[in-house]
């Protein structure tokens, strides 16, 4: 979709990394269908280094900017992303 290398699995982390409910109190799992079930694997295991809610210590962005940055050059298209 969009151009993006990234897998299914890759947008339904993006999708619902913040929606708690979902992957830490198991809630709403009679709405996901068999692929949504399968894609909570990696969600959990996403969430194990997702740094902002897991460290205390501040970022230095300036130093981790051209990192990401490369990141989204490698995996997301030049044109509007079409959600």
């Amino acid at each position: 979709h969009n151009g993006c290398p990234l897998p299914p699995a890759a947008f339904f982390v993006v999708r619902f990394h913040s929606f708690y409910a979902l992957h830490t109190q198991g809630a709403y799992h009679h709405l996901l269908n068999p692929s949504d079930h399968e894609h909570l694997h990696w969600l959990k295991e996403f969430n194990k280094s997702d740094l902002y809610t897991k460290s205390l210590t501040q970022l230095d962005v300036k130093e981790l900017k051209p990192y990401y940055e490369g990141l989204i050059a490698k995996y997301f298209p030049k044109q509007m992303l079409d959600w």
